[in-house]
């Protein structure tokens, strides 16, 4: 059995993302400082334990346009950056990618994701995953372990999961 689950992108239209839900703002256990959450739709991992089993689902949920998203953003104050969690956010990584850059460059918020892939497989996949790395300042990468859950690790569920700081899609420190 293989460790990386099928890594072709889910089919969603263009300009769209199919979420689980936004969390509105000020979510403080998603990242650093006060975030946006937005929970995806889809996951093809389905780890014992997973915290969103409600996501895996690649046709549940609602598609929203980036548009809609955007305009949600906008109107949220005194956050300092968003967080793409999941399901998993990689089965969507054009759209989310675009998002990304949108959120930097507008609204000057950084950029966290989780995923259960690690760092190492995306180099290797597909140019749309490592777009929306190299968008990312902050990558929780590895699947969601039950035998290493571990409440002490900040921002993860278990202790494989690492906390990657980028620059540029490069790794400039590792928690």
């Amino acid at each position: 059995m293989s460790t990386e689950p099928d890594s072709k992108p889910m089919s969603v239209e263009v300009g769209f993302v199919r979420l689980a839900g936004i969390l509105g703002s000020d979510s403080i256990v998603d990242g650093e400082g006060l975030r946006a959450t937005l929970f995806t739709q889809g996951c093809r991992r389905k780890c014992p334990g997973c915290q969103n089993p409600e996501t895996w689902s690649e046709t549940a949920g609602v598609l929203a346009s980036l548009d809609e998203i955007k305009e949600r953003f906008s109107e949220m104050k005194g956050q300092v950056g968003v967080t793409f969690s999941g399901g998993e956010p990689m089965l969507q990584a054009r759209e989310l990618a675009k998002l990304a850059s949108w959120v930097k460059s507008e609204l000057g918020w950084n950029v966290w994701c989780f995923t259960g892939y690690t760092y190492e497989v995306l180099k290797k996949l597909d140019d749309e995953k490592m777009d929306l790395v190299r968008e990312c300042d902050v990558l929780i990468d590895g699947a969601f372990i039950l035998e290493q859950r571990d409440l002490t690790c900040r921002f993860r569920g278990s202790r494989n999961q690492r906390l990657l700081r980028l620059k540029n899609g490069e790794i400039e420190s590792i928690e």
